[in-house]
């Protein structure tokens, strides 16, 4: 079984996850300077079914956390799904204020 390489493209803003040679997925984000909106996960529709996208995420959410300066903004649904189902990954949330 071929390995699983992750990826930071900064010039395109995505994180990317392949399989040998194979894109499999892909998240690309928005970054303010203080924070990262993470705006669209998707996998290609061959790869899907398999937790690539759940891997992606992951990994992407604990390259911020190492970096530390940052904080997240799950702007697409499945991103916030991720986070819902990760309750111990949400310190990194940006927090929202109260109106």
């Amino acid at each position: 079984m071929s390995q699983l390489t992750f990826a930071h493209e900064p010039d395109a803003s995505r994180y990317t996850l392949s399989k040998g040679a194979d894109l499999v997925s892909v998240l690309d984000y928005r970054d303010d300077g203080r924070t990262v909106a993470l705006t669209r996960a998707y996998t290609i529709p061959t790869f899907r079914g398999r937790g690539y996208a759940g891997e992606l995420v992951d990994r992407a959410v604990a390259q911020l956390e190492a970096r530390g300066d940052r904080a997240v903004s799950p702007v697409c649904w499945y991103v916030a799904d991720w986070f819902t189902a990760n309750p111990s990954r949400a310190a990194i949330l940006q927090s929202r204020r109260s109106a």
